[in-house]
């Protein structure tokens, strides 16, 4: 039920995901956080299992930080994006694999964006846009339709609104907020939430709310 975006540009990648933690049918939490920074200009978005979301990126998180202390540098996108994949790839063949799916962002030091695309089976792309989850069936098309590949931060800002919106009015579950970051050469920004349109539960923060919703809260 949960749904991951990202959005490449030419010197910068938007990623948001959405902040429901469900298990089964229930709403257990509406601000939980999918985005893990994995350096300065990088970050991993993960759904799936929630145990399996926080061991998978945790593991993630600090090997890559491990990595940096031995070796004296960092390891650019397309490495931990290769790493990360090696790891599913090793868990899919052990007897408690991983089942989570991610997208990794990152930007090089010279400024070059990249996007990748990694499932449960451990199969790995790069794309200039991409989307996880039941969401990714409403807004593929939206972003296949209006992506383009000068677009600025505001334009991919727009453009994000514009799927979280077709999301919000296709999809049978309500997913309240999505969190929105973006990453360029100097570094990650927190944009913070692009609130939904659907029913408000009081556990949501007041700020994640759409105004003419917040009576009803």
């Amino acid at each position: 039920m949960e749904c991951l975006i990202g959005i490449c540009g030419k010197d910068f990648v938007v990623m948001a995901s959405d902040n429901l933690a469900a298990h089964s049918i229930i709403a257990i939490k509406h601000d939980a956080q999918k985005q893990f920074e994995l350096g300065d200009k990088m970050i991993m978005a993960v759904s799936g299992d929630a145990g399996d979301m926080s061991n998978y990126a945790e593991y993630i998180q600090k090997n890559l930080k491990l990595y940096e202390m031995v070796h004296g540098y960092k390891l650019t996108p397309n490495a931990a994006a290769n790493f990360a994949r090696k790891v599913m790839a090793q868990s899919l063949r052990s007897r408690g694999p991983y089942m989570v799916n991610l997208l990794l962002a990152g930007v090089e030091d010279d400024g070059t964006p990249s996007l990748y695309f990694m499932d449960y089976l451990a199969s790995m792309v790069k794309e200039k846009f991409a989307a996880h989850g039941y969401g990714s069936f409403f807004i593929l098309s939206t972003l296949d339709r209006y992506y383009k590949e000068d677009m600025t931060k505001e334009e991919a800002v727009d453009l994000l609104k514009l799927c979280i919106r077709e999301v919000q009015s296709r999809f049978i579950v309500n997913l309240n907020a999505f969190s929105v970051k973006i990453i360029d050469k100097e570094g990650i920004t927190d944009v913070g939430n692009i609130p939904g349109s659907g029913t408000v539960h009081k556990d949501v923060p007041k700020e994640a709310i759409h105004p003419e919703l917040i009576a009803r809260a």
